[in-house]
Order: C-alpha cells, then structure tokens, then sequence
C-alpha cells in the first residue's frame, strides 16, 4: 500500500502533530510506503517539520506550497504536487488542511490515484468569516467534495457543518479523534520548583490555556473574564502557552488592566515539555470560536485536568458536561467565571472530573489507536475499490 500525506505546513498544532503521528505509525505497517509533501514552515508558531525531515524517503518540501492565496504560487504547486504523486503512484492520497486540501485534491484526480481521503481538522468557513469569503470557501470545499472518496473528521460536530454546507453524503464520513503520546501527560506532576521558576506560588489556582496568540482563539474572552475572576479568587493565575502575532498586544493589556503579575506568557514551548507545564495547571480552558476538536482538551484531560471549554465545534465531545468538566455557551463570561469559581473552591471536584477525563481519554486518544483507525480505514477503501472496478 503506498500512502501520500499532503499539508499545508508544519508548525506546532493539532492537525500538524496528528498528521505527522500518522505517518509515522504507518512506517511502522508491513508493506505501507508513506509520503508526506508540506509548504515551508515559517513563523512564530514553531516547527514539528524536524520529526520528520531526518527520515530517508518520508518528507518531501514543496516550496511553493504557501497558506496564504497565491495564485502563481498555488498554480506552481499544484504542477508539483502532480509531478510528485505522478512518479510516486500512491493508492492514496490523504489530504489535511485548507490550502493543501484543496491542491493536493486537484493533484491527485489529475495523477489519476484510486482513492482520495482529506481530514477535517476544523472548519474551512463558517459564521468567523465575511460573507464572500465564507461563501468562495464553502463552494470550493463542494468543489474537491466531488473529488474526495472519504472525508475523516476529528469530531462529529465537522461532519455535521460540512453536510450541512452540502459536501458530500453521511457515508462519506468517519470520525477518528486526534491521537497522541498519553504518557507524558498521564505521568506529569505538578512540580513545584517549576512553578517557582514562572513566579508561581504554591497555593495559586492555575488556570491554563494551550493556543497560539491570534484571533479566533479566545484570549479576548479570558480577558474580559479576568479582573472578576481576580476579585473573587485573588490566588488565581493564568498560565498561557504559546505565541504568536497577538503577544504584545496582550502583554501590554495585561499591563493595562493592572494585571501584569497574574498573567504567564510562556512562548513558543516545544511540544515535549507541554506536558510538564500541563502538570502544574489546576485547570485548563478552551474558549476558540474556531477548532475542530480542541487537542489541549485531552491533553489536559490525560494529565488529570479537569476542563472549561466554550460549546463550539467539536468541544463538546470530550468535554462532558459534570463528568469532565463544564461546557458553557460560546461568549457566555459568566457562566465561564462560575464554572472556574467551583472549579477553584472545591479540590474534591477538580479531582472528580480528572480522574473521569483520564479515563476518557486512555480509551481514545492513544497513537496507536489513531493509526489503527486510520489504516483500517485505508484497507477499507481499497477493498471497496476493487470491488467496484
């Protein structure tokens, strides 16, 4: 079975992690050959382009592949991504992401390849969008719909919307929740020389929150949610990870607020120490207005964690209303600051959702079972293909 990965880049992400998981595991698979193509990685978000690059015969950089709409570009890069999948001859091609999506789509019914698969990792359009631009993006997802066998979505809540837009027939979807290394966040502690070293004290409440510093991701919110929060829980700290174009921005409304020594921006932090600082969280939020199936949610449910998540997109999947956490309406500040107000006076309660997020999450989000799901799947399609031929 050959395999071609297609994404638009590789910073550090959910969609980038999971894709990069998969085709490691399928490396692992008697008789797969795996490809994965990806533009250039640039910018502040971080790069998960090294765990792949040092491997002979898996990565393969596509220069022109750009996120932004670059028409001579785009053209340049459609060519390739032909070329490339032409001489490889893959039995898939396995696309992710808005950009390489829709590329490595048209490439792939052009090279002629028997089945075609693109991941949902998070909505394409939608009400975050103007109303051309959610309508040009919505007709070219129906576009590539006609050319796509199978769609795989990271939460129900994706194949819900892109029915609803008219993109292809319920049969059509499979949902395979975003797998990662359970072990490192089932093991972490809550380290109190690490708190020590970001100004943390040891009777803070810690409130986390895992997404780059841009727009859609919810800061705003947390924000505005703040000086409350500060005045009845004065041992409340929030803990931020990640960085982006938003940083200063942020940082000098802290300052503005009066609010400076409660906020931690931690930056940019390698995907292999998130799980430490996951550890010494009390509770983590999740307050996008855009995500597929937020992958800080497990993390921070494998850790123990419980969560406060917005009721948007795929949140509510993993987010169990009094089982896991709490799920408030999107923009709702104050039914979110009472939800971390319980969260922060009650110890027994914070435990009660850890330990059932745990468990949750140990049944799902391992890797393996994310590689397993999707190679069954893969198996699946052939097997229907030839059947049909």
């Amino acid at each position: 079975m050959r395999v071609a990965h297609i994404i638009t880049r590789l910073i550090v992400g959910g969609a980038q992690e999971n894709t990069v998981s998969t085709v490691l595991g399928l490396q692992q698979k008697e008789g797969v050959s795996v490809r994965l193509y990806a533009g250039p990685t640039r910018g502040p978000e971080g790069s998960v382009e090294p765990l792949v690059a040092g491997r002979p015969g898996l990565f393969y950089l596509i220069p022109q592949l750009v996120r932004a709409v670059h028409p001579v570009k785009d053209f340049m890069a459609w060519l390739c991504l032909s070329r490339e999948l032409t001489l490889f001859k893959p039995d898939i091609v396995h696309t992710h992401s808005g950009k390489a999506g829709i590329l490595g789509r048209c490439a792939a019914r052009r090279a002629g390849v028997p089945v075609i698969v693109h991941s949902i990792h998070g909505p394409s359009f939608g009400p975050f969008q103007g109303g051309i631009v959610n309508w040009m993006f919505r007709a070219t997802e129906r576009c590539a719909g006609r050319w796509t066998t199978h769609f795989v979505t990271v939460a129900d809540a994706m194949t819900e919307q892109y029915l609803q837009a008219g993109i292809g027939d319920p049969e059509q979807y499979t949902r395979i929740f975003s797998g990662f290394d359970l072990m490192p966040f089932t093991r972490t502690q809550n380290d109190p020389t690490l708190r020590a070293e970001l100004g943390i004290d040891a009777g803070d409440f810690v409130v986390g929150k895992i997404a780059r510093l841009f727009m859609l991701k919810g800061h705003d919110d947390l924000f505005r949610a703040a000086s409350a929060l500060v005045k009845q829980c004065p041992r409340i700290k929030f803990l931020l990870i990640g960085d982006g174009i938003w940083r200063e921005r942020l940082e000098s409304q802290t300052r503005e607020m009066g609010l400076a020594n409660r906020f931690v921006f931690a930056g940019l932090i390698s995907p292999n120490r998130i799980p430490k600082l996951v550890g010494i969280m009390d509770a983590l939020v999740h307050l996008s207005k855009r995500e597929g199936l937020p992958r800080a949610l497990p993390q921070a449910m494998a850790a123990g964690k419980p969560v406060v998540a917005f009721d948007q997109d795929g949140a509510r999947e993993v987010c169990i209303p009094d089982e896991t956490g709490f799920l408030v309406r999107s923009g709702d500040l104050a039914s979110f600051e009472r939800a971390l107000l319980t969260l922060a006076e009650s110890p027994s309660l914070c435990k009660r959702f850890g330990q059932s997020g745990q468990r949750f999450v140990r049944e799902r989000f391992g890797i393996q079972t994310l590689v397993d799901a999707q190679f069954s799947l893969y198996q699946k399609l052939l097997a229907a293909r030839k059947a049909g031929s």
